[in-house]
């Protein structure tokens, strides 16, 4: 029960950095003596310190780390990338015990990490509480297993399930509801739209209602048909536009050429070569269905006003299953999916 309470305390620093460490996982580190801590630290960004170092530079008195344990949520790592190994530095000061939460199945790491730690005579404890610490890197996970993005579908309909009024943009959430959409949006690595939504909505794909880092934007418009004055292309955040005219780099416009037959495995081929990790499809209704057809999806959040009747409009999309999970957000209610496919 200890190693858990420790391990969590791990998971809760390592979520501090949610939306900020692509292309690296979130890891949360804790240093106990004697029953208490002495010692936290989480990876804020990619090529900055990992979770581990910053834990092990936060102890004021180093002399009790050979007496110490050191929690981490995430296999310590046994690669030199942009900082060195944290396997090595665990193993050179000589801890007396660590706990891993999850193993790392990156092929870097995958157990090389928990045997330099073995070898060096250090006790060494894996899998407390694995599926938390595997939830807490969903997307690291899926993006390196499964070599495409973790999947998020995303879209707000009306109490008699239509996306728009009139086909027109249509309000549906509510002010609390859109800061939620915000966040989600600070914390995911990228968002889509079709052709079709982003000339109806003239969309931006940008962090406004809180803080925090724009996602790359990615468009599917195969025959260019959205303007360049269009908001999609400002200059506010990286921006990928799968197409069948050309392959070109503008500044922060990427151009993909990508062909329509097996569109979405050609896609998600695209999205692992460009080390997305995670994305939201916020639609419309056409390229939502795609991907629910394909079964392409691990998450869903389906944004409900059932007080609003919009009587005719683009209809919601076929989508059949159990929420796991249901908010409440004044009048709006928010509905959570997971893929048990996945």
């Amino acid at each position: 029960m200890q190693d858990e309470f420790y391990i969590k305390r791990c998971i809760e620093l390592a979520q501090k950095a949610i939306g900020k460490t692509y292309p690296n996982p979130l890891v949360g580190s804790v240093i106990v003596h004697n029953g208490e801590i002495i010692g936290e630290g989480y990876h804020h960004k990619a090529g900055e310190n990992h979770a581990e170092i910053n834990a092990i530079n936060s102890v004021k008195d180093k002399s009790l780390i050979p007496e110490s344990t050191i929690y981490v949520s995430l296999e310590p790592c046994a690669h030199y990338g942009k900082t060195p190994p944290c396997a090595l530095k665990i193993k050179e000061l000589g801890f007396k015990k660590v706990v891993i939460g999850a193993m790392d199945s990156h092929d870097k790491v995958n157990g090389k990490g928990k045997k330099i730690i073995q070898d060096s005579g250090i006790d060494v404890v894996s899998g407390i509480l694995e599926k938390e610490c595997i939830d807490l890197n969903k997307r690291f996970f899926t993006y390196h297993e499964k070599k495409r993005p973790y999947i998020i579908l995303k879209w707000a309909e009306s109490g008699d399930q239509f996306l728009d009024k009139d086909f027109n943009p249509t309000s549906i959430s509510n002010s609390l509801v859109n800061q939620f959409v915000h966040q989600l949006r600070a914390d995911e690595h990228a968002i889509l739209v079709g052709t079709q939504t982003a000339l109806n909505d003239n969309p931006s794909l940008t962090v406004r209602n809180v803080k925090g880092e724009n996602p790359v934007r990615i468009l599917i418009d195969f025959d260019l048909r959205v303007p360049k004055d269009f908001r999609l292309y400002s200059n506010k955040a990286k921006t990928l536009i799968f197409n069948s005219v050309k392959d070109e780099v503008v500044e922060n416009i990427h151009f993909i050429k990508i062909g329509k037959e097996n569109f979405l495995q050609n896609l998600m081929n695209a999205l692992y070569k460009e080390q997305i990790q995670s994305l939201i499809i916020e639609g419309g209704r056409f390229t939502l269905q795609e991907f629910i057809n394909e079964d392409l999806w691990d998450e869903a959040i389906v944004i409900k006003n059932e007080n609003l009747k919009l009587e005719n409009g683009t209809k919601s999309p076929e989508f059949n299953f159990e929420p796991n999970e249901t908010l409440s957000f004044r009048d709006n209610m928010i509905e959570k999916y997971l893929n048990k496919n996945k």
